[in-house]
């Protein structure tokens, strides 16, 4: 289903076009075997494949140039082909004019049948129609006597994917709708657990629904722009997306903007509808969207008894006393079979139930439950134990009692911040002797080793002691010297001395700059041998605050446009950071202060070092981090210009569960985003803003605020007056279609620049300043856009800077 991804900045460049065998298939041509039709480009390929080696044979439609296959369509899912390929044939049926496969299936194994048709509601016997494979990769079935009849198309009948021209919705006139549906697993093209469909009752809403029935996730209608639930969906330059709705039909498509594209929207068999994109360059592919964002949030993803964990990988789990019930399922990512019990339970012997009950905390309490009467937990443990069927309970201090039977499904696991409130319990009954071994045991044999051990152990913790203070008073100085020959390799964290750091700072006498949070000082660790940044962080409130974010991020993440933290002192009275030594400084310094030029080369370098170090913060990280202050005196520069992203005092760590946070306004004016100014929660989406702002000062050699003066003749004689902030005026220009390489860029590269990367960069800095947060690309979207693989349209001017020009 195309109808999610309409936020996406990327597209890829189509590596080459093959060569291939005809496009079509008749009576007269069938194709048997391994023989394909490619069409006519060389785009698609139809004919037999078998995933992952498996042994079934399907009839399916793949991408021709690309070297990892990928199937977009499947004829026979449900009945692979048991022989292999060399018995198996495609023909169009002389007597029914239907498009067949004929071969060896399950319902078929003593002699070749038709495993799968088009299943042609009428035709003329003795047909000369035609299958042809076209380069949108639909197979369709035409009369041969009038080729533009379509008889039947494989559009009509989707399968995993949709591709760009295809539509998911209702025919009307036949009553039938066009569904997605996964695959059962990466190897069997089987229909799956997940659908997404239009909605049956008649509007323009689209649903993914686990077994056809349950809805976990909805688009909301179409507002005849987007779709209400899909603010991302705004401003693509992947594709034009409508939903249509006329007498015969109702249906979303797509129309790509650039035929080189190579994108497709996948039903992945874990329940996500997911957009992805083929990268030429790195040969793979690249994925950008999914929906629901959090897996957790499919519906039974983890089958029955299972946990879903969004922290963990695979994010399904069984609960201590199960394991899987189908194990290679699970190890191709299918999680639908859920987990059985390791031990039956013990219910209705005569004596009673021996079974107990086995805590799991913060559990996102799964549907299905029955409330009972209970005033306390005892009383609901006790009503569950005296029902065999009874599997689960949950109590809550308030009086409520819940209790499960016969199992439970959809259970998820809810992690809580420091301060925040607990989420409720579940006690899952277990059989005793399974709920000892979970336990570890309570035997005397147990006691008497775990008595041993504590011996042992206390033994050892004391030489241990008496060898660490032997240490730490006879090896200060080799400690120190380890240190600074291992931090060029080492990802961990050094704790200093502020001896140390004053030290190799000698007495911080060498001052390389300073803000809001401190001061920085150059040094030099083991000699000389590791140059070092150390940043005095000052008061006592703040310079705390401000280490924890820094160590809370920089200390957990390792990237080349990322500054790298190499260790911190945290004393009572001081807090100090050591980061690697940037020899060129800031961008700041170098764009405004330095009395060279950089170069067109440095400044579109810088550009796409900044993005893609941005990128892996928002994407890249189990955390969303959120900077929160990109700026140029935030950008620093080393020996060879490579920019790294620095002080994360500010930055903001957001849980995947979430898509913003409300903080406080901070970080510096000229930067912000309006969401931001306005006191409404932000998301990755302000970092872009900030971005944006910094790739215009890039471009123009001068801070946004300065006032900017036009040569522009033509522009004054026309009554046109430059606005005083630099990035409304350029976006005017831009919108106005003028060719901006001459008026917007730096003068003192007199020209030395590469137009079409300073077209990018222009149009890139407009859609990451606009207005509306969801109108900005992502900055994984940026970096394709900068590296040159994507057509970025034309911004619109923002409306709010449109209005500051106007006031001007």
């Amino acid at each position: 289903m195309a109808l999610a991804v309409l936020a996406s900045l990327a597209a890829l460049a189509f590596c080459g076009v093959a060569a291939g065998a005809g496009d079509t298939v008749s009576a007269r041509q069938p194709l048997r075997g391994n023989q394909t039709a490619v069409s006519a480009q060389g785009k698609f390929e139809l004919g037999l494949f078998s995933p992952n080696g498996s042994g079934r044979f399907y009839l399916g439609i793949w991408y021709k140039n690309i070297p990892e296959q990928t199937v977009i369509w499947v004829a026979n899912r449900a009945s692979p082909l048991l022989s292999g390929a060399a018995s198996a044939e495609l023909r169009v049926s002389s007597d029914s004019g239907n498009l067949e496969l004929v071969g060896l299936s399950r319902s078929s194994s003593s002699s070749p049948g038709v495993v799968w048709s088009s299943n042609l509601s009428s035709s003329s016997p003795g047909s000369s129609n035609v299958a042809v494979m076209r380069d949108n990769g639909n197979l369709v079935l035409v009369d041969g006597g009038n080729l533009s009849n379509v008889l039947w198309q494989s559009f009509d009948h989707p399968t995993d994917t949709l591709v760009p021209e295809a539509w998911l919705g209702e025919n009307k006139l036949a009553g039938e709708y066009q569904t997605l549906t996964s695959w059962r697993d990466a190897e069997d093209p089987a229909p799956g657990t997940f659908t997404c469909t239009v909605d049956h009752g008649g509007s323009s809403e689209f649903f993914l629904l686990w077994n056809g029935s349950r809805a976990y996730w909805r688009s909301g209608v179409w507002t005849g722009r987007v779709f209400a639930n899909m603010p991302e969906a705004v401003n693509n330059v992947l594709f034009n997306q409508t939903y249509v709705e006329t007498r015969a039909y109702r249906r979303i498509t797509s129309v790509l903007y650039d035929n080189a594209t190579i994108t497709r929207m996948v039903l992945d068999f874990t329940g996500q509808i997911k957009q992805h994109i083929w990268v030429p360059y790195s040969q793979s592919w690249q994925f950008f969207w999914a929906a629901p964002t959090v897996q957790c949030d499919v519906y039974a993803l983890c089958g029955a008894s299972g946990i879903c964990s969004q922290r963990s990988q695979p994010p399904c789990q069984c609960p201590p006393g199960f394991t899987p019930a189908a194990a290679r399922e699970w190890g191709l990512n299918n999680w639908s079979g859920g987990c059985r019990r390791k031990a039956s339970l013990q219910c209705g012997a005569g004596n009673g139930s021996t079974d107990g009950f086995l805590e799991l905390p913060n559990m996102n309490l799964t549907d299905g439950s029955l409330a009972m009467s209970a005033r306390s937990r005892a009383e609901c443990e006790s009503a569950c134990m005296n029902n065999c069927s009874c599997e689960a309970y949950t109590f809550s201090g308030s009086g409520g009692c819940a209790v499960w039977y016969g199992g439970f499904r959809n259970l998820r696991q809810v992690y809580v911040d420091a301060g925040g409130s607990s989420a409720p319990s579940l006690y899952v009954r277990l059989s005793s002797s399974e709920l000892r071994r979970v336990r570890g045991g309570t035997s005397r044999k147990n006691g008497r080793l775990w008595l041993v051990l504590g011996i042992v152990l206390a033994c050892l913790a004391a030489l241990a002691a008496s060898a660490l203070a032997a240490w730490i008073t006879g090896s200060r100085r080799k400690r120190q010297a380890e240190m600074g020959n291992n931090q060029k390799e080492s990802s961990s964290l050094v704790v200093y001395s502020y001896g140390d750091l004053r030290a190799a700072t000698k007495n911080f006498s060498e001052r390389l700059g300073g803000g809001g949070f401190g001061s920085v000082y150059r040094g030099a660790l083991n000699g000389h041998a590791l140059d070092v940044a150390v940043k005095k962080l000052e008061g006592l409130r703040q310079g705390d605050k401000q280490l924890r974010a820094e160590v809370n991020t920089l200390g957990l993440i390792q990237h080349v446009n990322l500054v790298r933290l190499i260790g911190f002192c945290s004393s009572r009275q001081d807090k100090l950071l050591v980061y690697e030594y940037m020899p060129n400084g800031s961008l700041d310094s170098y764009l405004f202060k330095s009395s060279q030029c950089p170069s067109w080369h440095d400044r579109y370098g810088v550009m796409l070092g900044v993005a893609r170090g941005l990128a892996y913060l928002h994407e890249g990280c189990r955390e969303c981090i959120i900077h929160c202050d990109i700026k140029p005196e935030n950008i620093l520069l080393d020996k060879d210009l490579c920019p790294k992203i620095a002080d994360f005092g500010m930055a903001k760590l957001v849980g995947r569960d979430f898509s913003r946070v409300l903080t406080t306004m901070r970080g510096t004016i000229g930067y912000l985003a309006p969401e931001w100014i306005s006191g409404l929660p932000i998301s990755a989406k302000a970092d872009v803003y900030s971005f944006g702002m910094v790739v215009f000062e890039l471009i123009s050699g001068r801070r946004n605020t300065e006032c900017y003066e036009s040569d522009d003749d033509d522009a004054e004689a026309a009554g046109q007056r430059p606005s005083t902030f630099f990035p409304v005026w350029a976006a005017s220009r831009l919108a106005e279609g003028d060719d901006a390489a001459a008026v917007v860029v730096d003068p003192r590269l007199h020209g030395d620049v590469r137009e079409g990367e300073l077209e990018r960069a222009c149009r890139v800095a407009c859609w990451c300043i606009q207005d509306q947060e969801e109108h900005r690309p992502t900055m994984a979207q940026v970096v394709q856009a900068l590296e040159g693989v994507v057509v970025v349209q034309v911004p619109p001017v923002p409306g709010a800077l449109q209005h500051l020009a106007t006031l001007a």
